[in-house]
């Protein structure tokens, strides 16, 4: 056995782990992951709420508080269109795993959506 120094670990790559942490807990959960995929597939501000839950398979009540925490904890904009409340994905780092995962957009758009 040899005596080798152990190798320190950069302070930022272990602050990778507390600014990629929550995305993850949020990725984690199967309703929150599929309405993600299905917003950013229609496209931002493109479906309503009832529209993204019937797209997923995902009860409106359901839905709406999935929806309505990505918002709360900045992964989501909503915007409120008369009766209906549409949302936006504006997580940069959230986007880009959608991608990572194989999540397409419904028609050719620049990459800053």
């Amino acid at each position: 056995m040899t005596d080798r120094p152990s190798p320190s670990i950069p302070a930022t790559l272990l602050e990778l782990a507390e600014e990629w942490s929550p995305l993850f807990k949020l990725l984690g959960d199967p309703t929150r992951l599929r309405l993600l995929l299905a917003m950013h597939y229609v496209g931002p501000g493109k479906a309503s709420v009832g529209e993204l839950a019937e797209l997923t398979g995902i009860r409106v009540p359901t839905a709406s508080a999935a929806l309505t925490h990505m918002a709360t904890v900045g992964v989501l904009a909503a915007e409120r269109q008369g009766r209906e409340v549409r949302y936006s994905l504006v997580d940069q780092h959230a986007h880009e795993v959608l991608h990572y995962l194989g999540a397409t957009h419904s028609t050719p758009r620049d990459h800053s959506h």
